[in-house]
């Protein structure tokens, strides 16, 4: 009982840190100009490039297998998570911050989609299920036709976690060839800064102090997020616990709330629903040892 307590408690943490960085990176746009996805892309992928640097010295001399051959897939994990990053922050910026959060956690129920089409695992009955309810919920949060000034940023968000969902199935694919996660990390946030580069080299804004500190806030944030949900499932079994990682979703709507006057409408609190009950589910269906990858995967995000 004690490690699921542990667990429990760093999974909160983890998901109050990834809100906390989507609160951030909205309340930068309150802080001065507008600033572009890619710019805060960069800034959110700059400290987690750091963390992953020091972490990869580490344990360099432990782990140094598979990574020639896996370039390809490196790359195609990078540019599936960077274009998923970028459309997430876009999103945030443009809709109210729960739907966006909540958006974004449709990638689990993706990269069990793409786990089937691409890396030949079975799709089971129950999964194609809750892979259904989890496109009713969503379509409930986007509204298509409601509300044509939210509908862009809507689509963007969900294909920010299709996105998100294609960089997890590679990374699933770069755990089976035994690749560094340390280095998988590396690779795609230096990657991702790279590729910001040419975007705000054309639409750079400058920042106030106070949106920098902002942005310096929304990785720090990212990180506690990264290395909560990792020593949660070290403590324990992705089952007994994993539901709790949707209390993002009531961080995320408290923040909105609080800080930007957004409140949830009936439909969006109607997908949250379906959403999170499709994803308890789906963690059933998947099975003990298949969900505590996807989970730890989360490490890559």
């Amino acid at each position: 009982m004690g490690g699921r307590i542990k667990g429990t408690l760093c999974l909160v943490a983890s998901a109050f840190g990834f809100a906390a960085m989507g609160m951030f990176i909205r309340l930068a746009d309150d802080l001065g100009g507008p600033v572009s996805c890619f710019q805060k892309g960069f800034f959110r992928n700059v400290i987690a490039a750091v963390i992953a640097a020091a972490l990869f010295a580490r344990n360099r001399p432990l782990r140094a297998l598979g990574v020639s051959s896996s370039i390809p897939l490196l790359v195609l994990r990078s540019v599936l998570g960077t274009a998923g990053i970028f459309l997430n922050f876009y999103a945030i910026s443009h809709m109210p911050l729960a739907d966006a959060m909540m958006l974004n956690k449709l990638a689990p129920f993706f990269t069990v989609a793409f786990s089937w089409m691409f890396l030949g695992e079975r799709l089971h009955v129950g999964q194609a299920l809750c892979l259904c309810g989890a496109l009713v919920g969503a379509a409930c949060v986007v509204k298509p036709g409601f509300a044509s000034a939210t509908i862009f940023p809507a689509v963007c968000g969900l294909a920010g976690g299709i996105g998100a969902g294609g960089a997890y199935a590679c990374v699933h694919a770069l755990g089976r060839r035994r690749v560094d996660p340390s280095f998988i990390v590396l690779f795609f946030s230096v990657f991702s800064c790279i590729a910001s580069v040419p975007f705000m080299v054309v639409d750079f804004a400058p920042m106030t102090p106070s949106q920098l500190a902002s942005l310096v806030g929304a990785g720090a944030m990212a990180a506690l997020g990264q290395f909560g949900v990792t020593a949660a499932y070290r403590h324990a079994e992705p089952r007994t616990i994993a539901a709790w990682d949707y209390t993002n979703i009531l961080f995320a709507a408290l923040f909105g709330l609080l800080l930007f006057g957004q409140v949830p409408d009936v439909w969006s609190v109607l997908g949250f629903v379906v959403i999170v009950l499709s994803a308890v589910v789906l963690l059933n269906c998947s099975g003990g040892k298949s969900s505590r990858k996807s989970k730890e995967e989360r490490l890559m995000e």
